[in-house]
């Protein structure tokens, strides 16, 4: 089966993760995609497959005869964002000659090039899109593709290659993918995640993150004798949103630039609660952003007389504090190389975001970030281009094959 035959397959398995769950996985249609996967690995003849309680899926491909090389991992997550709809997904091929593109003629769902001018990269390939009522999944259901694709084609090229791990996580988007992942077990010197974007980018720095709530007590009365009386909660997150930056927001930052994002906001007269998500590359950044929040509360207390509460935990650090120390360079470089081998010119810019790797970096498994072509991720507008899922496939096998060659057989 080839790389884009197998990621269509996926798609077919709804696994939009829940925040609010309490369970692990966060929702049972994970569960779906990871037992289809379990059993797609033991029919590939792969070693030690298992799923366990969690939902995770692990996998070993052992070392042919005679080679002696460092064990590499390769990681990618089951769960989609829940920022668009995920079930009923219908991908379509799209021969992309430039312009607009209709996705849904019924629906009148155009993708206009003025607002994804990336499409003219794409001239003349084959786009794998959703009909623009679902996201695609290509984040990172193009990744698990692209893993099983390459240690399918290794295993059956004869070609010699060390001991190589697979796992598959739930529950990436919502921050909790390497809760339960066992790093011990998985056994390898290094890995990577493969949830990145085109095929010439690799990532190996993301944000420093932390989440942030603000609770509000207020006091309701009759608002016709409210004078001196009243403390309105939802005046009150009112007032602590403008003691913040104004222009250190997610739409009014880019690059290295961090923020404060308020992602959900319920009030009343009586109770608020603001939920937050801070974020900046710097270390001493995140820590001036989360002192700046707890200023900005103590300040409205001592304005309302009181009632205010915040809770500050840290979600992430930045990879690159592990990844740029001189004894993880090689896994850098070996990435790099591999690019290159393959006539890719690699780039790498920071993640304004997190992923797994993030997390598995400081559990003791250091973990760049590889891409998987996907473009627009979390939208109805996501696609990657048929070649691209071929490159991004390509890039894992190179990797092992310089893996491999750096200790050749005995």
């Amino acid at each position: 089966m080839n790389v884009y035959e197998r990621f269509l397959s996926y798609v077919a398995f709804p696994t939009t993760s829940d925040k609010l769950s309490d369970t692990t996985p966060s929702t049972s249609c994970q569960l779906e995609l990871a037992k289809h996967i379990k059993d797609e690995l033991c029919a590939l003849g792969l070693s030690d497959v298992r799923l366990d309680e969690h939902g995770y899926v692990y996998a070993c491909l052992p070392a042919m005869d005679g080679v002696e090389a460092p064990t590499v991992g390769f990681i990618a997550h089951m769960d989609t964002s829940d920022a668009c709809p995920g079930e009923n997904i219908t991908p379509q091929i799209v021969i992309y000659s430039g312009g607009d593109i209709m996705l849904n003629e019924e629906e009148m769902i155009l993708m206009r090039r003025d607002d994804y001018p990336i499409l003219d990269k794409f001239k003349g390939q084959c786009l794998v899109m959703s009909d623009g009522t679902t996201l695609l999944g290509c984040d990172d259901k193009a990744g698990i593709a692209e893993i099983i694709t390459a240690v399918e084609e290794i295993k059956n090229s004869g070609e010699p290659h060390g001991r190589i791990m697979l796992g598959f996580t739930p529950d990436e988007e919502i921050g909790r993918g390497a809760d339960f992942f066992d790093v011990p077990d998985f056994g390898a010197d290094f890995a990577y995640t493969v949830d990145g974007g085109l095929p010439d980018e690799l990532e190996y720095e993301c944000f420093n993150a932390a989440a942030a709530k603000l609770t509000i007590n207020g006091v309701s009365i009759h608002p016709g004798g409210a004078k001196d009386k009243m403390k309105n909660a939802a005046m009150m997150a009112a007032r602590f949103v403008s003691l913040l930056p104004p222009d250190e927001v997610p739409e009014k930052t880019s690059g290295r630039e961090g923020f404060f994002h308020l992602c959900s906001v319920s009030a009343t007269v009586e109770h608020a609660e603001l939920s937050y998500i801070l974020r900046d590359f710097d270390r001493d950044g995140i820590e001036r952003r989360k002192a700046l929040f707890r200023e900005a509360a103590a300040k409205l207390g001592e304005e309302y007389g009181g009632g205010v509460e915040c809770v500050i935990t840290d979600s992430y650090r930045n990879m690159a504090e592990i990844l740029s120390l001189p004894e993880n360079e090689h896994i850098i470089n070996l990435a790099l190389d591999s690019m290159r081998d393959l006539g890719i010119e690699p780039h790498s810019s920071p993640i304004r975001g997190g992923t797994d790797g993030a997390r598995l970096t400081f559990m003791g498994l250091p973990c760049p970030n590889l891409p998987t072509g996907g473009v627009n991720a979390h939208s109805r507008f996501e696609f990657a281009s048929v070649r691209d899922l071929e490159l991004c496939k390509d890039i894992i096998k190179r990797i092992v094959s310089r893996v491999s060659s750096v200790h050749p057989e005995k």
